[in-house]
């Protein structure tokens, strides 16, 4: 199970561009991977507006609350965000889904300790990112 391929795919999909070997080697696991990934955002969208939940905000309640309402703010570490993860999950060969989930179900030493390093990350990152403030 992974998604990143997605990504590649779609873009090599749309432009035409990048190296024939590599095109070979995410053309099937990046076809299965967009259908799933639209098949989440779709099964997403849906229960969102079956519960009356759904809104588009460019700001997230969460995000204005530690790091202010400032949506060009919000767009740049989005984009910041998104760029490592693709970025680290193209060098892994993987993304965290497939190296944790699919490799830990196969006991990969590699993805066990991949998940073993990655958990502590997240937990420091997040609590450095969303950081309390005094008065919180």
């Amino acid at each position: 199970m992974g998604a990143s391929t997605a990504f590649p795919y779609l873009a090599m999909s749309l432009t035409t561009l990048g190296a024939a070997s590599y095109w070979h080697k995410i053309a099937e696991p990046g076809t299965w991977e967009l259908h799933f990934l639209l098949g989440a955002f779709l099964a997403g969208f849906v229960f969102a507006l079956l519960q009356r939940d759904f809104k588009i905000t460019s700001v997230p309640g969460l995000w204005s609350r530690y790091h202010g309402r400032s949506p060009v703010r919000r767009f740049v570490w989005a984009f910041f965000g998104g760029f490592l993860l693709l970025f680290g999950a193209r060098m892994a060969g993987g993304c965290t889904s497939g190296h944790i989930i699919s490799g830990g179900m196969q006991l990969a030493f590699s993805s066990l300790l991949f998940a073993a390093v990655v958990f502590p990350a997240f937990m420091i990152t997040g609590r450095y990112f969303y950081r309390l403030t005094q008065g919180a």
